[in-house]
């Protein structure tokens, strides 16, 4: 196996010998530039939805999403594991955006650049690293191929075949 420039060897998949890519980088560029766009934003003139808008955005499903994407292909998550990173982006972006609030506030140094800059930056760091595992996606939430012959596949589905 071939080793990486820093001597490490790739990280291979569980299920097959193929090196595991960072999935979808335009995903990740794009959450790791929506941060300061919305700072860049603010420099709009006051009170226009072009300047308010993308600030609400990021700020309430931003950083969650960092976190939370990219799972593994959307195409063979099921859709409880889909909807986990939807019901959990905004709860989570939400509560970072308020410790990052109460930090600076604390230190008596709000302001909405810096505010919006210290979240750009976790953002563009969480980004770059992988996402956070979710349990429904952990637990086997993955789909498999379901039998040809229309049952269900489980044990429990010969209780009504007797």
């Amino acid at each position: 196996m071939p080793a990486t420039e820093t001597g490490a060897r790739p990280r291979r998949s569980p299920r097959s010998s193929r090196p595991l890519r960072p999935s979808r980088p335009w995903l990740r560029a794009v959450l790791a530039l929506s941060g300061w766009a919305a700072l860049a934003a603010t420099a709009l003139p006051g009170g226009s939805p072009a300047r308010w808008v993308p600030v609400l955005v990021f700020v309430a499903v931003g950083p969650g999403c960092a976190l939370l994407l990219p799972q593994p292909p959307a195409d063979r998550l099921r859709p409880a594991a889909r909807m986990e990173v939807v019901a959990l982006a905004a709860p989570l972006s939400l509560s970072l955006a308020t410790l990052d609030a109460t930090a600076l506030h604390l230190v008596a140094g709000f302001s909405v650049p810096l505010f919006l800059g210290s979240l750009a930056a976790f953002c563009t760091a969480a980004a770059l690293l992988p996402g956070l595992p979710l349990p429904a996606a952990t637990r086997g939430a993955v789909e498999r191929e379901r039998p040809r012959d229309g049952r269900s596949g489980s044990r429990n589905s010969a209780v009504g075949d007797r």
